[in-house]
C-alpha cells in the first residue's frame, strides 16, 4: 500500500488500528453508510490525469481569499467509517477537542468502550493503545517519511476543519474551474487542487496527486451548516486511490467522519490525557 494518507486520514488510521489491530472491535455496529459503495479493490485502473490537467479559464479576483473557520476551541461528537484492504470499521464514535494551533484530543470508541486516545502537539502525536495497555509516540519528521508528505500540525488541523491544508500564498491565483474556483497549489512532489465554492469561498473539494506514482486523495465536505457565523462541514469524505507496491493492483480506501455535534468556544473543555505507568511503549 502506498504511505501517502494525508494528515486527517493517517492520524484516524493509526487511532482505529491502535485498537483494533488484534480483533474487531466494531462487528456488531450497523453497516457503515459507504458499505455498498466501497470497493476493497478497484475494478477500473486509477484515472487522476485527467483532473489533475484540466484546463482552467481565469475570470475572478486572482487574489480572491478562501473563507476559513476561526475559533479558540472547538469540540465535535462524530461518528467514523473506515474500509481498506486490510480493515473495515463501521460507525465508530470519536469525540474531538482542539485547542487552536496547540493542540488536538481523539477519544476513539466502540460498542461502548474507548479503544484508543490521541494527543496531538506541534511536536509529536501520541497514541493510546486501551484495549493492549500500550502507547506509541511519533513525531512529524518520521510521520511525514512513513506518508510521504510533509506533516505538520497546521495540516492536520486544518483538514479537520475544513481550512486550507497549505497557506494561499500571494503569488498564487484562484481560477475558474466548471462549478468551482481553484486554488492549485504544490508541496514537493504532491499536487493539491483545492476546489472552492464561487458563493461562499468555502473550500468543498480537495485533489491531491501524488508524482510519480499517480497515487491520489480526493477529500469532499459535504453538509454545510453555520455556526457562530462560520459555514461548517459536518460530513466529510476521504477517498485514497493507489497502486500496491506488493502486487502492482489498485486498491481503494475509504474513511468517512459525521458531525453530529460541534461548538466553537472561548471555554476550555479540557484535555485528559496521562499515560498509565504500566502501559508499554511500542517501538
Amino acid at each position: 500500500m502506498s504511505k501517502y494518507l494525508i494528515g486527517l486520514l493517517c492520524v484516524i488510521m493509526l487511532c482505529t488500528s491502535e485498537g483494533c489491530r488484534r480483533r474487531r472491535l466494531f462487528r456488531n455496529a450497523p453497516p457503515s453508510p459507504t458499505a455498498d459503495t466501497v470497493s476493497v479493490q478497484a475494478q477500473t485502473p486509477i484515472r487522476t490525469d485527467t483532473i489533475a490537467t484540466a484546463p482552467v479559464v481565469s475570470s475572478v479576483d486572482p487574489k480572491a481569499t478562501v473563507d476559513q473557520v476561526d475559533f479558540a476551541y472547538l469540540t465535535a461528537k462524530s461518528k467514523v467509517s473506515f474500509k481498506s484492504k486490510d480493515q473495515d470499521i463501521n460507525n465508530a464514535n470519536v469525540n474531538l477537542r482542539i485547542d487552536k494551533d496547540s493542540l488536538i484530543w481523539l477519544s476513539v470508541s466502540g460498542v461502548g468502550v474507548e479503544v484508543a486516545r490521541a494527543l496531538i502537539t506541534k511536536d509529536s502525536v501520541v497514541i493510546m493503545d486501551r484495549i493492549h495497555r500500550e502507547y506509541s509516540v511519533y513525531d512529524y519528521a518520521s510521520l511525514s517519511q512513513r506518508f510521504n508528505f510533509n506533516l505538520t500540525f497546521g495540516l492536520i488541523q486544518s483538514l479537520l476543519i475544513g481550512n486550507l491544508p497549505l497557506p494561499q500564498e500571494p503569488a498564487q491565483r484562484v481560477k475558474n474551474e466548471k462549478d468551482y474556483l481553484l486554488l492549485r497549489q504544490r508541496e514537493g512532489k504532491v499536487m493539491v487542487d483545492n476546489y472552492i465554492g464561487e458563493e461562499n469561498r468555502k473550500l468543498k473539494k480537495l485533489l491531491v496527486v501524488e508524482q510519480p506514482t499517480r497515487n491520489s486523495l480526493t477529500l469532499d465536505y459535504e453538509d454545510f451548516t453555520v455556526l457562530n457565523n462560520f459555514l461548517f462541514p459536518y460530513t466529510s469524505l476521504v477517498t485514497v486511490d493507489y497502486k500496491s507496491k506488493n502486487d502492482g493492483q489498485p486498491y481503494q480506501t475509504v474513511l468517512r467522519i459525521r458531525h453530529n455535534k460541534v461548538e466553537l468556544t472561548d471555554k476550555n473543555p479540557g484535555f485528559p490525557f496521562s499515560i498509565p505507568p504500566k502501559y508499554q511503549r511500542r517501538p
